[in-house]
């Protein structure tokens, strides 16, 4: 099996070699063996940064990447993984999805804006003003 060092895992998973170091301080990634005093890394480690960044890029925080891949006892399918996790996550989406759709409607509405000040603008509630 072929296996590589830090800087070439990092090469190909796309990222830096102090992330490769901060994952395993957090018990995303296991530390690896090492050969020569090298750690030596296989495919399954980048198999498994591919699946830390892409969660990551998606917006899970490193608890929740943490439970998706090691919270559930060995052979627990990715669908029960998923159900648990979309239990508590969705609620928590969809209240920042409304948060971005209010933020939209309100810089729509500032593109045609025709107030003296700001204040007349936005309200309490966050509530544009409707153009004249």
């Amino acid at each position: 099996m072929e296996t590589w060092t830090i800087g070439e895992l990092a090469r190909k998973a796309g990222i830096r070699a102090s992330a490769i170091r901060f994952y395993e301080s957090v018990g995303l990634l296991a530390k690896p063996p090492r050969a020569s005093g090298w750690r030596r890394y296989d495919s399954d480690a980048l198999g498994r940064l591919g699946v830390i960044q892409g969660a990551r890029d998606l917006g899970f925080s490193l608890g929740e990447i943490k439970t998706i891949l090691d919270g559930f006892p060995d052979g627990t399918p990715p669908s029960a993984r998923w159900e648990a996790l979309a239990r508590k996550k969705l609620p928590e989406v969809e209240a920042h999805a409304q948060r971005i759709l209010a933020m939209k409607t309100l810089l729509e509405a500032g593109l045609n804006c025709n107030c003296e000040d700001v204040e007349e603008c936005i309200d309490s509630r966050g509530a544009a003003c409707l153009p004249a």
